[in-house]
């Protein structure tokens, strides 16, 4: 039976509404002029301003260094997690546990965050706020989404492999490294490339916890947008979004790698 053409209409009126602005932006990103908002000609001159601004360099580099390190802890801590709740737990109440930072309004988890480093701060006198206090946020805020993308994929792996492992006479760790995590491979990789961008991009979280010394890319660019958006912020967005497409297709070929290494 044929479909009504009309059907597609949403699609598509979706479609463009969302890629749309994202096509504009990367397009004003190459414009001559100074103007956001008028094609006055193509340039690349927008993109050596970013290079040349000192703010921007280093609010990239703290962006990625708090993205790396809180990707490492999250993916880390998120899949052992997931892995204690499949396989040892039958909790209702630690499952709403282990997701509520990921549920949890950013504004209402970043206020309860700062209000604990400040109190850290005035009980035993040490600075908490800082790219390691973002770092630490940001792992906590992303475990969330690992343990839940990671337990999808414990749901559907088949667990004689393991029970066989522990049969022959191998301890928990070790059917844990060489059997159960080249199953769970797929949805490791997953979960991180989630983390890496939930926190390459978040803001208020940051905004909260880092203080006064240091700015993350997101905080900086906020500062810049306030006097309006340039032609630089759209050389900036275009790239951030270069980094982000790159990633997923990076974490989508490596996860089909980990699934045929699974079956095989």
């Amino acid at each position: 039976m044929r479909r009504p053409r009309f059907l597609y209409i949403p699609f598509w009126a979706s479609l463009v509404f969302l890629y749309l602005p994202i096509i504009m932006l990367v397009v004003m990103s190459f414009n001559s002029g100074r103007s956001a908002y008028t094609y006055e000609g193509f340039s690349l001159k927008w993109y050596g301003e970013l290079a040349k601004d000192e703010g921007i360099r280093n609010g990239l580099i703290n962006t990625l260094i708090v993205a790396t390190c809180s990707t490492v802890i999250a993916t880390v801590l998120g899949t052992l997690l997931a892995v204690g709740l499949a396989r040892y737990s039958r909790s209702r109440v630690l499952d709403a546990l282990a997701l509520m930072p990921g549920v949890l309004p950013d504004l209402v988890l970043a206020i309860g965050l700062l209000i604990f480093y400040v109190l850290v701060r005035t009980t035993f006198g040490i600075e908490t706020l800082g790219l390691g206090a973002v770092t630490a946020a940001h792992a906590l805020f992303s475990m969330a989404f690992v343990t839940a993308v990671v337990r999808t994929r414990l749901t559907g792996s088949d667990t004689s492999l393991e029970e066989a492992s522990r049969d022959l006479g191998a301890g928990a760790v070790t059917t844990f490294m060489k059997v159960t995590l080249p199953q769970l491979m797929p949805g490791v990789v997953a979960g991180a490339l989630l983390a890496f961008t939930l926190s390459l991009d978040e803001f208020v979280i940051a905004f909260f916890t880092i203080g006064n010394t240091e700015q993350t890319l997101p905080i900086v660019i906020y500062s810049m947008i306030r006097f309006g958006v340039t032609p630089k912020i759209n050389a900036l967005a275009a790239i951030l979004l270069l980094v982000s497409f790159t990633a997923v297709i990076a974490g989508q070929r490596m996860t089909k790698i980990g699934e045929s290494r699974a079956q095989n």
